[in-house]
This record gives C-alpha cells, sequence and structure tokens, in this order.
C-alpha cells in the first residue's frame, strides 16, 4: 500500500508545526514510527503468502472473488490512511490547545494601560446597564471584561499590577451585587424608601402614640442638634433625606446609648463594623460616639447595603441584624417568593422585624404629625463649633476652668473622648464658637494629663453596678461600656470589674 500524496502533504505539515512550535527531535522520529507502521501494514498480506507457499511449490491462481472473501482472521487489521489522518488532526488540536493555554509574553506598560482601560470601561458600561435594570447585559459585560482581564499577564514587578488586582475586585464584586439584587424584586426603589402604611407599621404608630410617646418627643428634640449634621453629609452621598431619622429608632438620637448587644453610639454600630467602616477605638477615643465621622461611616455602610440588596427597606433591615444574617433568609425562600420586603421581613428575627416598620411609622408620623395625634415640640438648636488641634493630653476639665466654661459644654461637644481627656497624639478639639484663640493660649499654661489605669475590683456578694458606680463615683453606663457587659444585672460574685481611674 502506497501513502497518497494527501497523507504526505498532511505528515508535512504537521512535522512543520512540531518543528516550529516544539523544537524537539522526539517527534521526528514518531512520524518514522508512523510512516514505517503504514508500510509495514502494507506488507503483511504479501509476505504471509509467500511463506504458506515455498517457491518450489506450484503457485495457485485466485481469482478477485476468492481474495475478497478471505477472512479477516488471517491478516491484522490495516493502518489506513483515513485513520492516520484522523489521528494526527487530533494531535494537531490538541497541541493547538496547549499553546493557547500558556501564558502570553508580558506585554509592555503602555498596551497593558490600553487594556486595563477598556476592562474598566467595559465595568462602567456594565454598571450603567445594571442600573437600568438590564441584568442579563450587565452580567454579560462584566463576563466579557474578566475574560479579558485573564488574557493581560503582567509581571509580579511591574506597576501596574495593583490596578489588576483591582479591576478583578471590582469585577467580582459587581458580580455578587448584580446577583445579590436577582434574589429580591422590590420595584423602583433605588432612589426612595417606600413608605407604605401596613398593619405592621400601623402598630408601631399606636406604640408611638400611647407607651412611647414620651421618648419619641424627647428623640425629636434631641435630632436638632445633629440633623443639619447628618443631613449634609447624607445630601452629599445621594441617599434619600429620610434616612435622617434613623438615628430616632437606633438610638433615639442619644450619643452614647449603648445596646445590649454593645452597639454604641447614634447609629449603633458594634465594635467590628465600626473598625471595618473606619472607625477609631483606642484608650482615648471611641469614634462611634464621634456624630459626624460615626455619620459618615453609616452613609458608606447603607450604600454598600443598598448595592447589595437593591432596595432600602432590605438594607435597613441589613443595617439593623447584619447583611449575612438577611442573605441567609434570602437564599432559604422561592425566588418567585420573594416580590416584596414584607415578605422578606415575616421571616426575620422579631427584633429586626418590627425596625422597619419603626422607622417608617417615625418618618410618616414626622411628615405629618397632625394626622396621627402629634403636636411635636421644637427641636433643640444645631450644635455650633470651632475646632482646635491639641497635641498632648489635657483634661477638659481644667481646659473648662482656664475657659471659664461649663466643663459639661466642652465633653458634650466631644463625646467620643472616653477620658474627658484629649489624647497622646495630635487631636481636633471641638471647642465652643469664638473660643479657639483663648484654648490655644491656654493650653500653653495646661500640664500634661495622663489618666490613671483602671482599677480592678472584685464583686461582694450582694453588690450590684449601681452600689459600684457611686462606692467610685462613676456611672454604671461608664462601667458597662469598660467591661463590654451585654446584661448589667447578671453579675456575680467574684468577677472582676474594671474601675476607671
Amino acid at each position: 500500500m502506497e501513502i497518497d500524496v494527501h497523507l504526505k502533504k498532511m505528515i508535512y505539515k504537521w512535522l512543520t508545526f512540531k518543528m516550529m512550535k516544539m523544537k524537539k527531535i522526539y517527534w521526528l522520529f514518531l512520524l518514522f514510527l508512523v510512516i514505517s507502521s503504514c508500510f509495514h501494514q502494507s506488507k503483511i498480506k504479501p509476505n504471509l503468502s509467500e511463506k504458506s507457499s515455498p517457491a518450489s511449490q506450484p503457485t495457485e491462481t485466485k481469482t478477485d472473488s476468492q481474495k475478497a472473501s478471505r477472512p479477516s482472521e488471517s491478516s491484522p487489521p490495516l493502518l489506513t490512511k483515513e485513520i492516520i489522518a484522523e489521528e494526527l488532526k487530533q494531535q494537531l488540536e490538541d497541541e493547538r490547545e496547549r499553546q493557547a493555554d500558556k501564558p502570553q509574553a508580558s506585554l509592555n506598560n503602555e498596551e497593558v494601560s490600553s487594556r486595563l482601560e477598556d476592562i474598566l470601561n467595559l465595568c462602567q458600561e456594565a454598571e450603567t446597564s445594571w442600573q437600568k435594570g438590564e441584568l442579563d447585559e450587565a452580567m454579560s459585560l462584566l463576563d466579557k471584561a474578566y475574560g479579558l482581564l485573564l488574557k493581560v499577564h503582567i509581571s509580579t514587578d511591574s506597576p501596574l499590577i495593583q490596578e489588576k488586582n483591582n479591576l478583578r475586585l471590582l469585577i467580582a464584586q459587581k458580580i455578587q451585587q448584580i446577583y445579590a439584587s436577582r434574589l429580591i424584586i422590590v420595584g423602583d426603589n433605588h432612589r426612595t424608601i417606600p413608605l407604605e402604611e401596613n398593619e405592621e407599621v400601623l402598630a408601631e404608630i399606636r406604640s408611638f402614640q400611647t407607651k412611647e410617646r414620651q421618648a419619641f418627643e424627647e428623640a425629636y428634640k434631641r435630632s436638632g442638634f445633629y440633623r443639619e449634621i447628618i443631613l449634609e453629609e447624607i445630601r452629599k452621598a445621594g441617599l434619600p433625606e429620610e434616612i435622617v431619622w434613623l438615628p430616632l429608632i437606633e438610638s433615639f438620637y442619644k450619643v452614647k446609648a449603648l445596646s445590649r448587644a454593645q452597639a454604641l453610639g447614634l447609629w449603633q454600630f458594634i465594635a467590628s463594623t465600626g473598625y471595618r467602616f473606619g472607625l477609631k477605638r483606642d484608650r482615648w477615643v471611641d469614634e462611634r460616639m464621634d456624630p459626624i465621622k460615626s455619620t459618615k461611616a453609616a452613609i458608606r455602610y447603607l450604600s454598600e447595603l443598598h448595592d447589595l440588596f437593591g432596595d432600602w427597606t432590605t438594607a435597613l433591615a441589613a443595617y439593623n441584624c447584619g447583611e449575612i444574617k438577611v442573605q441567609n433568609v434570602i437564599r432559604t425562600q422561592r425566588i418567585n417568593y420573594l416580590d416584596n420586603f414584607w415578605d422578606l421581613y415575616r421571616r426575620l428575627p422579631q427584633e429586626t422585624a418590627r425596625f422597619v416598620p419603626r422607622f417608617i411609622a417615625a418618618v410618616l408620623i414626622i411628615k405629618n404629625p397632625e394626622k396621627y395625634g402629634f403636636n411635636l415640640p421644637e427641636p433643640y438648636p444645631p450644635l455650633k463649633w470651632e475646632t482646635v488641634t491639641i497635641n498632648r493630653p489635657v483634661k477638659l476639665s481644667a481646659l473648662a476652668k482656664a475657659l471659664d466654661i461649663d466643663p459639661a459644654e466642652l465633653s458634650f461637644l466631644n463625646p467620643e473622648l472616653r477620658q474627658d481627656g484629649t489624647p497622646n497624639y495630635p487631636y481636633e478639639l471641638k471647642v465652643p464658637l469664638g473660643t479657639a484663640n483663648k484654648v490655644l493660649a491656654a493650653i500653653q499654661n495646661l500640664p500634661s494629663w495622663i489618666p490613671p489605669e483602671p482599677v480592678i475590683h472584685i464583686v461582694k456578694p450582694g453588690e450590684t453596678l449601681s452600689s459600684i458606680a457611686r462606692r467610685y463615683r462613676t456611672s454604671v453606663e461608664a462601667l458597662i461600656r469598660l467591661n463590654n457587659l451585654k446584661n448589667p444585672r447578671l453579675i456575680h460574685p467574684g468577677q472582676r470589674i474594671k474601675i476607671t481611674g
């Protein structure tokens, strides 16, 4: 059997490809084996017939039909040119796939920058599509962006490696946000908070009208101290202005409010969430009680939750109990069942389930107090101050005495100071308007102050936090904060209680 011209061309093409790509001699050896096998198979049949018929014996002539009827078992199966061609074709395809999987040569910085810019543009287009509600188109664009990112090969010492990593994280975050927004369909709630007056909301309105009426009105008065500050930050971030009333539900507008879960401040941050959004907490300060810094952190957190869940009512629920709990509830639902927040709400923990209806009830009352039988009091005037940079520890009471003002005024303007004194690092102290120059002059004559180390008190039988606080001339709230007590009533004999010096 001879190898035809087509097969020879294919073998030659295959050999050339291998020599150019692999540069290895073993492919020549493999080719030699293939060709030898072809010729060997073509000679097997006549050789066998020669061995079976010696030259001395007369040869027997057979017709073509007899040859065709010879059993196939008498010789091995032939390695045809079709089989060889198919095998060579498959090996060529496999080799191309292996070459495609190999890392490409690193691009120069200009080419990489151009490709990364294209990827960023795709991410921005995906964001636009998502805002329009075109989720499939947004996911398709992100998929394309990630595919391009995989083809960008940068050396580890390139200054653009961080930009590539940032794009990878951005794409992953956008995919998570779009996926989460698919889990719940809530309508056009991106710019407003729906104020639905349903049974749950009416129940909270009745609570504010009766047993919580005094607390509600006092919180409304306190809101005057901080509302302008909060509204300014909310407007900068483009959030619904109704969010300004969220601290009324969280803390009744008390900057030092402390919950059983150790959430602190106007916005009720627990320590870990506060740290996550940049709120410092050390021996000297706890910025969860700083009205401005905690407001900025809360706005960042709420914006992130809204991006994750796609509507404000669900974001508010997640703000109260954490996004993980809300996501777990969503995952256990049938997708078509979650057509509004109130289906989700009934599966949330009781405290969180009440949180959103209470917030909506408060907003409805404040928007139309006469409708709900309220005559809201005049809010307190907004706080005004100027700041002075203090570079060393100063006791607030000593500074107030030098300024001839009430020490409580300085403490009220700086609620984040845990020791009622400035820290041992640069700190922006808020002081009453018109006193900045006096403060700078007075500080020069004030001695540095170092807060004493906490005293350890061993609880005795019959003692309570109130009796301990009276003994050491401190407050129960200070003991709770300092010792991270979840339930102030559950102290026991032998327990170690830290007391501020």
